[in-house]
């Protein structure tokens, strides 16, 4: 009992309960927490850079064969594209089919949404394509955008394992680098509880329980959505190739509650890098697979997206043709993308889309404003789920994956 107490899943989880009733309890004090949610997100953003950056370093440099790079990284962006666009489809069908926005009052529709619609309007493709081409190496690692820190280290990668014996003593040196930022890691995580125990008392305390309620229609559908995408999309990909999805979400529960706790999903990126290579991905397939992923495989933030546009049409009673709905697919394709890695992405890639429908207010996004706290969880554990599978798919591809490795001896050779 002692033993089970001191583990991570279990203090987690004591820490969310405990903040959800002193949420309840003493709103006032709870709103303030927040502080201690954001002190733990900030201390893993600030290993995130030079983790991912030692990694794909490390692992391009040591597989040598730049043509196997190319490979896993098309094979990575073709999977993202197929399984994103099922999960906007997903959106779509449910918002079609159960009308989450029928008689909701248009009208209370208020709040500050300037700041999105400012931002849409100055990250379009070309300012993302731009984006991730860092002005300086350093400058791209100290902002840590993941994507100008995949650039800069698949270039780094390839150059020194262009050096041949030359190189050899610096892939050691990143190595030990890599291992001491892990470290530091695992040293943070004892605070991930404090954290949880914050961040829920801050969004009970904040939002109370009662900004479900009143959109607990569009929170309670898309959270259904997000279960089928799961089990059905997800599950079907990976009993194709013989893993269980139950299996695979059990191993990572530790991160999925981290990111329950924290309502973000960079919180547990660290870990879910080190957990996916003990479960038996190679180190190249993960490091160039999940900072991809974090930007390119959002696979939660895509179904909500779709759901909340459509949420948005039908609050204000505009009817959407099938035509329509495809064109919105494919709007959806391709803002979310172009809005990715942008603070508040969720309204900025949604204000963006709905520019290119002007029978649908842009201002109805402020309907969404109580709820997107607890929406922006849901994604996170979607997006996460959605990240871990890819990786082992993309290993698994690329007969990279060790079988019967530390945490997959069942779940493996699973049908």
């Amino acid at each position: 009992m002692k033993n089970h107490f001191r583990s991570l899943t279990t203090q987690v989880l004591i820490a969310i309960v405990l903040g959800i009733i002193f949420g309840a309890l003493f709103p006032k004090i709870g709103a303030e927490l927040k502080v201690l949610s954001d002190i733990f997100v900030k201390m893993i953003k600030m290993v995130i850079a030079p983790i991912i950056f030692l990694t794909i370093v490390v692992g391009i440099a040591g597989m040598g064969d730049m043509k196997k790079v190319g490979r896993i990284g098309g094979k990575a962006i073709i999977y993202f594209e197929i399984v994103s666009t099922f999960a906007l489809a997903i959106g779509i069908l449910f918002a079609t089919v159960f009308q989450p926005g029928a008689g909701v009052n248009a009208h209370s529709a208020k709040g500050d949404i300037t700041q999105y619609t400012k931002a849409a309007e100055s990250h379009g493709v070309m300012d993302f394509i731009m984006g991730i081409i860092p002005d300086n190496f350093f400058g791209a690692l100290a902002k840590g955008d993941l994507l100008p820190i995949l650039f800069l280290a698949v270039l780094f990668g390839i150059a020194l394992s262009g050096l041949g014996e030359r190189g050899k003593s610096v892939i050691e040196l990143f190595e030990k680098l890599s291992d001491t930022f892990f470290r530091i890691v695992n040293i943070i995580m004892y605070y991930s509880p404090i954290a949880a125990f914050g961040a829920i008392s801050y969004t009970i305390g904040q939002f109370g329980i009662g900004s479900l309620v009143s959109l607990g229609k569009l929170f309670g559908l898309t959270i259904f959505a997000m279960l089928v995408f799961i089990v059905v999309v997800l599950g079907s990909i990976a009993k194709f190739y013989r893993f269980n999805i139950f299996q695979f979400i059990n191993y990572i529960k530790d991160e999925i509650f981290l990111v329950l706790g924290t309502s973000s999903s960079e919180s547990a990126l660290p870990k879910l890098v080190e957990k996916l290579e003990n479960y038996g991905c190679s180190k190249p397939v993960v490091g160039l697979v999940i900072p991809t992923g974090y930007s390119f495989n959002l696979d939660g933030t895509s179904i909500y997206l779709s759901m909340a546009a459509l949420f948005i049409a039908q609050a204000f009673g505009v009817h959407l043709s099938v035509g329509q709905e495809v064109t919105l697919l494919g709007v959806l394709m391709l803002t979310s993308k172009g809005a990715a890695g942008v603070t508040g992405s969720g309204f900025v890639t949604l204000a963006a889309t709905l520019s290119a429908f002007p029978s649908v207010p842009v201002e109805g996004i402020a309907l969404l404003l109580g709820i997107d706290r607890f929406m922006s969880t849901a994604r996170a554990l979607t997006n996460l789920i959605g990240n871990g599978v890819a990786t082992v798919v993309v290993s698994k591809m690329e007969n990279e994956f060790t079988e019967n490795k530390v945490g997959n001896q069942s779940v493996g050779k699973s049908a």
